[in-house]
């Protein structure tokens, strides 16, 4: 079962991420990044491959995009925060 992080495991978990380009999002429990391609089918390309992980680890991310970039949200809404698979989910989209 996913549980929602608490503050020690979200700074041990999450903090690499930070280095990383990833931020809390103001007056929520989650985390944000924006990538940025050198086009629109790069973008939609990467949105894909991130696509399949999404639905092979059942979570999946708050997304929107504008030509040739994708600005992501990352929380669990079962548990009204953010947890590990946020975590995971991130790190994942960081190395495709």
């Amino acid at each position: 079962m996913t549980e929602k992080l608490s503050a020690a495991a979200r700074d041990a978990m999450l903090g690499s991420l930070f280095e990383n380009g990833w931020v809390m999002v103001e007056d929520r429990d989650a985390i944000a990044k924006s990538y940025t391609f050198p086009g629109f089918i790069d973008a939609i390309s990467w949105m894909m491959r991130a696509a399949i992980w999404a639905e092979k680890w059942n979570h999946h991310p708050e997304w929107f995009n504008v030509y040739n970039r994708v600005d992501v949200v990352l929380t669990t809404h079962d548990v009204g925060g953010l947890s590990a698979l946020d975590a995971k989910l991130a790190r994942k989209f960081d190395t495709l």
